[in-house]
């Protein structure tokens, strides 16, 4: 009502769409029907917030104390709870009567918490009830423990902040929303397409018979693959290259294309991948072509190299580091993570980036740090954290189901 006043008063045309409101949505989202034929016949909505200001006074709690068959639903109150149970009791409400307060509803972090109305302050003050909450008196209280719908999901009640480009990280997104947690999404880097038209002309022209694509990441595919079709438009160009991938992941973007690489390391890392190519093939007179972005090192060129390979780095894409407006910072350590995703290097250093090292610590000191795999977390270990999780198959389908049995065992 307010904000439609407000824009009648400056003549700028609006809609209303109407909602349910959080009075009746957050108990029902927490198995608390408002009213029920037995047990509630009527609703009151009030609100909390001014319980001790006895000079704007708009509430009769005196009374609301006496009413009987009906649901008490007070929104605001969470700082002037006490006064408002003190006024009900005093004007002659049961201090038994049955009670709750919803945090968050309708959020996966959502907590809904009951007892007697009596003891309903210090529930709030022993389990730290921030705003937003909604709190509920009356017997329908009492239907919560068996219409209660939404426990037994894995990862119920917990925040996962996932810093991966927000364009790859939807089937992310919604995997962990179907497994119950809330997903904070906070991309740490960006990925932008790169074209190098003198190295795109480089690979028109090789000649050698013995040639190597080496790929070192799912970017690294994409981009690689739809360049390469504008240029040729039919991959039955690439049969005569043997096709390398850091790992299962890369291995399966490619797959994706219907490509199958015909080598992967024992161990999803650069090192790995450069030590075990040249051990297990000969390179000698070989070109190979590191598909690569503008991040990360050049081991596997090197190495190549030293093997008796002509290199030729090709790349096809950027990271860039993703600058989080400020109040997305205020945001995040309002509400901090349990566990934090990071599927890249990249994606931790974009991470410090943002926070900085004392940032960082703080928010990271109390929750579950989650790598992809083991260059990712040299990554992390070497600014001093501990990986609590990290991908055995260096997936993120493989890093989420890890972080599912992290709390399980928790």
């Amino acid at each position: 009502g307010e904000e439609a006043l407000f824009l009648r008063e400056h003549n700028i045309e609006f809609e209303i769409v109407p909602g349910v409101t959080a009075g009746i949505a957050a108990p029902t989202y927490a198995g608390i029907p408002c009213t029920d034929r037995t047990k509630s016949s009527f609703l009151l909505m009030l609100t909390g917030h001014k319980a001790s200001d006895k000079t704007a006074q708009s509430i009769p709690w005196d009374w609301v104390a006496k009413t009987k068959g009906g649901t008490i639903v007070i929104y605001m109150g969470v700082r002037e709870i006490r006064n408002v149970v003190t006024e009900l009791i005093a004007g002659g409400m049961s201090p038994d009567i049955s009670s709750a307060v919803i945090e968050r509803g309708t959020y996966p972090t959502q907590r809904s918490l009951v007892s007697s109305l009596e003891k309903l302050p210090d529930v709030v003050e022993k389990e730290s009830i921030k705003a937003p909450a909604i709190f509920v008196i009356g017997d329908v209280v009492d239907l919560k423990s068996q219409i209660e719908w939404i426990m037994g999901k894995p990862l119920l009640g917990k925040r996962v902040m996932v810093t991966r480009p927000a364009d790859q990280a939807r089937g992310t997104y919604r995997t962990l929303r179907e497994l119950g947690a809330e997903v904070l999404p906070y991309p740490t880097i960006a990925i932008t397409e790169a074209h190098d038209v003198s190295e795109w002309s480089r690979f028109d022209g090789i000649t050698s018979e013995k040639r190597w694509l080496v790929f070192t990441s799912e970017n690294g595919v994409r981009f690689f693959i739809q360049q390469y079709l504008d240029r040729c438009e039919d991959l039955r160009g690439l049969s005569s290259y043997k096709i390398a991938a850091v790992g299962s992941g890369t291995a399966r973007a490619l797959t994706a294309y219907h490509v199958k690489p015909d080598f992967v390391p024992t161990e999803a890392t650069v090192i790995t991948l450069a030590n075990e190519l040249i051990r297990n093939n000969d390179l000698s007179g070989s070109t190979l072509v590191r598909v690569r972005g503008n991040l990360g090192d050049s081991t596997i060129e090197n190495a190549a190299a030293q093997a008796g390979a002509d290199v030729l780095p090709l790349h096809v894409y950027n990271t860039d580091f993703h600058e989080w407006p400020e109040h997305f910072k205020n945001k995040l350590f309002e509400f901090p993570p349990d566990a934090v995703m990071f599927t890249s290097s990249s994606t931790f250093e974009g991470f410090l980036d943002n926070l900085g090292g004392d940032q960082a610590s703080e928010l990271l000191k109390n929750c579950a740090i989650c790598s992809i795999g083991p260059s990712t977390t040299a990554a992390i270990e070497a600014s001093g954290f501990a990986v609590s999780v990290e991908s055995s198959k260096h997936t993120v389908d493989d890093l989420t189901a890890g972080i599912v049995e992290y709390f399980s065992r928790k």
